[in-house]
């Protein structure tokens, strides 16, 4: 009989255990997906912005240095695309993003070489939506109940907040509302990593967003989210304790023929 207690304690254990693991992968995978669809898009559009270039550049003789800038943008787009393919965790999407800006840098440069001017400064794209390319001034904005700050921009997101207008923000689905990225919450750290992490602190940026855990700024609300997430981490875990336990003896005694 004790022999029969401890196979049916371990096959609990067991049970149990296999349950909270699936549950991970359900969640990691509902974090991932949203994320994943994004950087696909982003690559979906450089890929747009090199037919556009094509179509520019129709006729006209590329020197030495645009065909290695034009070369280095095709390349950029096929690199991006096979590591969307090999997305897994939403810290893969930093190395997608970054391979955007840098084809999307090497545009900028053929079009400088053909119209005959200075190659762009590098600086990061508009912090709006960094599918609109390289930012070309910094501007002064207030995001929603939040602080000024100096952000780039591109030329028509600067005269829109000039102007008193909304930006044109890239939007994605937070549950069931559309919000812009820098507000997306923690999963879309990495993709604006990828893209300004490279030009200094981001702290600055985002700061007082809810990107949270960006350097550790706005204690205040991360420490009061970290707490209720806890809270509601203790409560599924007990419930899912209890919910493992009473499946597992179901589980396993239903293997007896009593």
């Amino acid at each position: 009989m004790f022999l029969l207690v401890i196979a049916v304690i371990v096959a609990i254990v067991v049970v149990t255990q296999r349950r909270s693991k699936a549950r991970e992968l359900e969640r990691k995978d509902a974090e991932l997906a949203p994320v994943r669809k994004l950087a696909f898009e982003d690559a979906t559009a450089l890929g747009e912005q090199l037919q556009e270039l094509d179509l520019d550049l129709a006729g006209r003789e590329l020197d030495a240095g645009a065909n290695a800038d034009y070369q280095r943008a095709l390349d950029a787009y096929e690199s991006s695309k096979t590591a969307v393919e090999a997305i897994s965790e939403p810290e893969d999407v930093r190395h997608v993003t970054q391979i955007l800006d840098d084809g999307r840098y090497a545009i900028a440069c053929v079009r400088a070489r053909v119209d005959g001017l200075p190659l762009p400064t590098r600086r990061p794209p508009c912090f709006f939506d960094p599918r609109h390319g390289l930012s070309v001034t910094d501007v002064l904005w207030s995001p929603p109940a939040g602080a000024p700050r100096d952000v780039p921009a591109c030329a028509l997101d600067a005269e829109r907040v000039q102007a008193g207008a909304d930006p044109d923000s890239r939007m994605v689905m937070v549950g069931a509302q559309r919000v812009p990225y820098y507000q997306g919450g923690r999963a879309y750290q990495p993709y604006a990593a990828g893209y300004f992490g490279a030009f200094g602190p981001m702290e600055i940026m985002f700061a007082g967003m809810l990107f949270g855990g960006l350097g550790g700024f706005d204690m205040m609300g991360d420490g009061l989210g970290a707490i209720g997430d806890g809270i509601g981490d203790l409560g599924d875990g007990i419930g899912d304790g209890i919910s493992g336990i009473g499946d597992g003896i179901g589980d396993v005694f239903g293997g007896f023929d009593f």
